[in-house]
């Protein structure tokens, strides 16, 4: 069965193992302060939030190798949020998750993965962020987590994510997109080729447009699937728009393509799930960063100038 579409679970995941600025541990308490709950229920949607996702302390978690720290905290975090997401489609809602750093990703679109494998369909991404999130311990030059989890839904690695629920790939390349990269490591680069996964720089959205990239990032990400996962990195968003972010990068998308990419995403109607991760409460100022996620967020979900 499929969601109405009415109805939204919020899913807190205050991961922050993934990187090495503190502070993005906070994101999901600032997107609630932001008022998240009460805009989507203006909206017309029916919104519980199941809280926080239990997460291991930083400070007293085992960092395991250098190559990917804190590989196995991170990876039975993410097990705990595929099971509150896939949970959350048992009972036709769509999962809203809120992080935490990027690493938070393999759980999620496990989560979402595993139940569309049970009614035998497979699922799209779309993965909208400045950084493509494809290295394995074997690429990384930081060892941060947070640049893994797209390698580890197609299955390439590393293994503790890229197997979470005991199968893997979680997501066919065939039905991935990239949208907007623009700071990309020369390992990744080589993995973008190998994997076949489309990706959409900034340039092509510069030459093209938001509106015709978006629309080919659909229409991989719907081909022969259920839906898509939409996962949503604040530091695709230009920094002078989103401070508030660990890894910011000069040249991401404005204000208005960032919400006109949202409103075409509501238009097609094919969400599965959505999360948005990267905020830091610490380095944003008075909130801007969580405020526009949290409009973001709303012109993903149907919110409109009329």
């Amino acid at each position: 069965m499929k969601s109405s579409g009415r109805e939204i679970e919020i899913i807190g995941a205050p991961l922050d193992l993934g990187q090495q600025r503190r502070g993005v541990d906070m994101g999901p308490s600032a997107l609630r302060v932001a008022g998240l709950a009460t805009k989507l229920e203006a909206l017309g949607y029916t919104v519980t939030d199941r809280g926080n996702v239990a997460v291991p302390v930083a400070e007293i978690a085992d960092r395991g190798d250098d190559r990917a720290r804190f590989l196995n905290a991170i990876a039975k975090s993410d097990e705990l949020v595929a099971g509150y997401v896939s949970e959350a489609l048992k009972r036709l809602a769509i999962p809203l998750v809120v992080g935490g750093d990027h690493s938070v990703a393999a759980g999620t679109v496990a989560g979402v993965a595993q139940h569309f494998r049970a009614l035998k369909q497979a699922i799209g991404l779309i993965w909208i962020d400045a950084h493509s999130d494809i290295n394995t311990p074997q690429t990384s030059d930081s060892g941060n987590v947070h640049g893994m989890p797209l390698a580890a839904v197609l299955g390439m690695g590393p293994e503790a994510l890229s197997h979470l629920l005991g199968w893997s790939p979680k997501v066919l390349a065939q039905h991935a997109a990239l949208v907007g990269i623009r700071d990309v490591d020369p390992g990744e680069r080589e993995n973008i080729r190998r994997a076949g996964v489309m990706a959409f720089t900034m340039r092509d959205i510069d030459e093209l447009g938001m509106r015709a990239v978006m629309e080919k990032a659909i229409q991989i990400a719907s081909a022969g699937t259920a839906g898509y996962h939409v996962s949503l990195d604040m530091d695709w968003v230009d920094p002078e728009e989103a401070p508030g972010v660990g890894t910011p990068v000069p040249g991401g998308a404005t204000y208005r393509e960032a919400h006109l990419a949202m409103e075409i995403l509501a238009d097609h109607g094919g969400i599965l799930s959505f999360e948005l991760v990267e905020v830091n409460p610490i380095l944003d100022e008075r909130n801007r960063t969580a405020d526009l996620a949290t409009e973001l967020i709303c012109s993903a979900f149907g919110k409109k100038i009329l």
